[in-house]
């Protein structure tokens, strides 16, 4: 992927406004691969929820939880992206999950898997 922010010289304004069009496409189909990346993500959460349920494991864990940001940490720094930001995406996929993970375990205990 091309991360350059040099200033890009336009012949005209239809080039201009073909290359919006075009990075507005991709960044639409970008979108859209996140969503199923997420969704898929967050299925996981059944085998987790149901493996850390029979080892006895609470659903928060802590170093796995700490490693997941170093290993976000380093790769936002190789891809030169806000270490920050990104952070707190991870944050909120993490959230997502134990939420999910804490309505399987519930629907478990009612017995309705």
């Amino acid at each position: 992927m091309d991360r350059s922010y040099e200033i890009k010289s336009f012949k005209s304004k239809k080039e201009a406004e073909e290359l919006l069009l075009k990075s507005r496409k991709s960044i639409d189909e970008i979108d859209s691969q996140l969503f199923d990346l997420i969704s898929q993500r967050t299925a996981l959460a059944k085998n987790i929820a149901l493996s850390k349920d029979y080892l006895g494991m609470p659903i928060f864990d802590e170093s796995r939880e700490k490693a997941v940001h170093e290993k976000i940490k380093r790769l936002s720094e190789e891809k030169n992206l806000d270490v920050d930001i990104i952070d707190q995406i991870v944050t909120m996929l993490t959230i997502l999950n134990k939420n999910e993970q804490k309505g399987i375990l519930r629907r478990n205990v009612d017995g309705q898997y």
